[in-house]
């Protein structure tokens, strides 16, 4: 992970399939399971440091992640409808920060989960821009999963067959993207097949890069 990456989670509502791939949340180290509030920001549970501020210096800007994806024209209007806190005052949304943009405050990658079954419908990546943050990444075709991994963005996407239970998806995409200066471009693109062993139990059977 590059100098400088700070990983933060918001009620993690993870599912099997729902972060399989990428190594974002691991490079971090331990991660912080934080809860999101009824306003949708990110809260500091009793014991923990405020994450006021990157390694770098430069500090984050308080952001309410279910503000800014409501005022997001880019978020669908389904996303947005489905976007209400599942039990309590607890959203279906991770918040990760870091920087994949190059920019000088971190960016920041929001997955909006379902409270049915936490399958990933919504990822976003929004880059600070003239004070504001913008959305420069957007993927609305669930299930869908985005996390960073040393720099980069990776997507997971599991793969269901008809008959597929959706703990034990036949397989999964997992695509790296790359920030060129302007945009995210696709960097890699990994396929996984899934065999069906072990009473059921999925287990990798083939991969190929394309």
């Amino acid at each position: 992970m590059s100098a400088g990456t700070v990983v933060l989670v918001g009620t993690v509502l993870f599912a099997a399939g729902c972060a399989t791939g990428g190594t974002g949340l691991r490079d971090g180290g331990p991660a912080r399971t934080e809860p999101v509030s009824k306003s949708g920001s990110v809260t500091t549970p009793p014991g923990h440091a405020p994450a006021s501020a990157s390694p770098s210096g430069k500090a984050l800007k308080a952001v309410d992640p279910v503000a800014l994806l409501q005022a997001d024209p880019k978020v669908s209007a389904e996303v947005k409808r489905g976007l209400k806190p599942c039990t309590g005052k607890e959203y279906p949304v991770d918040v990760s920060y870091g920087k994949i943009t190059g920019s000088a405050v971190v960016d920041i990658v929001v997955n909006v989960l379902s409270c049915a079954d936490a399958l990933g419908v919504g990822s976003y990546v929004y880059r600070e821009d003239g004070g504001k943050y913008e959305n420069v990444f957007s993927d609305e075709q669930p299930p869908v999963y985005a996390e960073i991994d040393r720099g980069d963005l990776v997507v997971t996407k599991p793969v269901y067959a008809k008959s597929d239970a959706l703990a034990y998806p036949s397989g999964e995409d997992v695509i790296t993207y790359r920030w060129n200066g302007e945009k995210f471009t696709e960097q890699d693109r990994v396929h996984t097949d899934y065999s069906n062993i072990d009473g059921g139990q999925p287990a990798p059977a083939s991969t190929t890069k394309n």
